[in-house]
């Protein structure tokens, strides 16, 4: 199984984890949570990972792994509340990346930094 499978999986098993715990089978504190319940549990696993940072990446996997958790957390009681989903995140994400980065993703951008490489190559 080549990587993007590995990953598509992953996330998929992930996402389908956090809504079980959100269930009727699921867990009776997660299944009350709210996004105000929850906010500060952002804060403080968006502390760990600086905190993690700043210890040379001292348990960085686990504190990103927690953060991560409390974002599919709160997409799934959004989604729950019919605002949006996990896809609409990074859906959005992504577009707001290929926006941020004309340069890379739109190809007008890419034939004008060949064409000023070139200019800069040029010698008179």
């Amino acid at each position: 199984m080549n990587t993007t499978n590995k990953l598509h999986n992953e996330i998929k098993e992930l996402y389908q984890t956090v809504k079980m715990l959100r269930s009727d089978k699921g867990c009776p504190w997660d299944k009350k949570q709210t996004s105000e319940s929850l906010a500060q549990y952002l804060l403080q696993e968006t502390y760990e990972v600086l905190e993690s940072i700043d210890n040379k990446g001292k348990n960085l996997k686990e504190e990103l792994g927690d953060l991560l958790f409390q974002i599919l957390f709160q997409s799934v009681i959004a989604e729950e509340n019919k605002e949006f989903d996990f896809v609409e995140i990074i859906k959005s994400l992504k577009e707001k990346l290929i926006d941020r980065h004309p340069h890379v993703f739109q190809e007008k951008y890419k034939e004008l930094n060949f064409i000023e490489a070139d200019i800069e190559t040029v010698s008179y």
